[in-house]
């Protein structure tokens, strides 16, 4: 028996799935990266919010209601989010070691913490 040769044309994809691909191939001269960030005058421009009324806040209006979600309670000594507070100081605090630390404080300077938070109360 002889052999047949068979004629067949090969497909290969553009790139191989194993080998990296480039950055030149993946992004043409000319194409962005990633994504573009737009500055503030950009959003102003686009929007048109001379159309809008005036008492809708926006970008450039900047009296907005207050907010109807409550205010975050942080700690007064570290700056987390603070789920207790010392009833003998008022002090909020984070966990167990910021409030043996708060009960070593003197008077003077949790008088010091409550002024820095608007809370300033003389305590006995």
């Amino acid at each position: 028996m002889e052999t047949e040769v068979i004629e067949a044309e090969l497909v290969l994809p553009n790139y191989l799935s194993f080998k990296r691909i480039q950055m030149y191939d993946k992004y043409p001269k000319g194409q962005s990266r990633g994504r573009h960030w737009k500055h503030l005058k950009q959003i102003i421009q686009a929007e048109n919010y001379q159309n809008y009324p005036p008492d809708e806040p926006n970008y450039v209006n900047i009296e907005s209601p207050p907010s109807m979600h409550p205010c975050k309670r942080i700690c007064d000594i570290t700056g987390y989010e603070a789920p207790y507070y010392d009833p003998k100081t008022n002090l909020r605090y984070a966990n167990t070691d910021v409030f043996k630390m708060i009960r070593a404080l003197p008077n003077d300077n949790v008088q010091r913490y409550l002024s820095l938070r608007n809370a300033a109360v003389v305590l006995k």
